[in-house]
């Protein structure tokens, strides 16, 4: 478990609020059950660190406010519009007995086991994570789906899942789909075009143009012909007066 040190502020102004922010601070409140809702400040270099490992706000961490150890589960960070830098944090008291709503991430293991997946199968994952209610004290750490054996076309629902029998999906009603395995998709190269015509410089270009020049024969032939045949001019003598 994740631990935070907290200090307690009683700031009633918005500028001894951003004098907390520029003091490496950020202001946080916990909340939950029958006691007051308590204002603190924790060190964002500390909770940018844990904001920065896997699932902050499914995991509890315990924050030591004046000396005293308590449980709590982050709700919600804000962050700056800015420099988007955290801002805020909501605190949740975690109380034993008390069932609450929590997205667990959902993790996949032994990609190497499965058959499927070795024969180029691709896992479809349509919910990397499952919202739960739950007491505080039974929350996981994440939902464990073994791929070993798995071949392509299985599917996993929330039905496959082991769950304890306090832990419940927050939907109810269906046997909803965790992630599937599916075929692999080939993509189907398209035809080379044939060439219109041929390059100079390839095999049967020389051919081609011999061909059209004997084609150009006749037509220069019938030419010389026609003008063999052109009627001579008439002698002036013969033109009328």
């Amino acid at each position: 478990m994740n631990s935070l040190e907290a200090n307690i502020r009683d700031n009633k102004t918005k500028g001894e609020l951003n004098a907390i922010r520029k003091n490496g601070e950020v202001p946080a409140i916990v909340y939950g059950g029958k006691d007051e809702n308590q204002k603190v400040s924790i060190s964002k270099k500390k909770l940018k660190y844990l904001i920065e490992k896997e699932n902050f706000l499914s995991n509890i961490i315990s924050l030591n406010v004046g000396g005293k150890n308590l449980n709590v589960l982050p709700k919600e960070v804000k962050y700056h519009i800015l420099n988007d830098e955290p801002a805020h944090v909501d605190f949740l008291r975690i109380l034993p007995g008390v069932k609450i709503k929590i997205e667990v991430p959902v993790n996949f293991i032994n990609h190497d086991k499965s058959p499927g997946l070795k024969r180029g199968g691709v896992l479809n994952i349509v919910r990397r994570k499952v919202e739960l209610k739950c007491p505080s004290e039974k929350i996981p750490e994440n939902i464990t789906i073994d791929l070993d054996g798995i071949d392509i076309g299985e599917s996993f629902k929330i039905s496959s899942v082991k769950l304890d029998s306090e832990v419940t999906p927050t939907i109810q009603g269906r046997d909803f789909v965790i992630a599937t395995l599916a075929a692999p998709t080939v993509m189907k190269e398209p035809e080379k075009p044939a060439e219109a015509e041929t390059t100079e410089g390839e095999p049967g270009a020389e051919g081609t143009e011999a061909a059209a020049d004997d084609e150009k024969t006749p037509a220069e032939g019938e030419k010389k012909d026609a003008a063999d045949k052109k009627p001579a001019d008439k002698k002036p003598s013969e033109e009328k007066k």
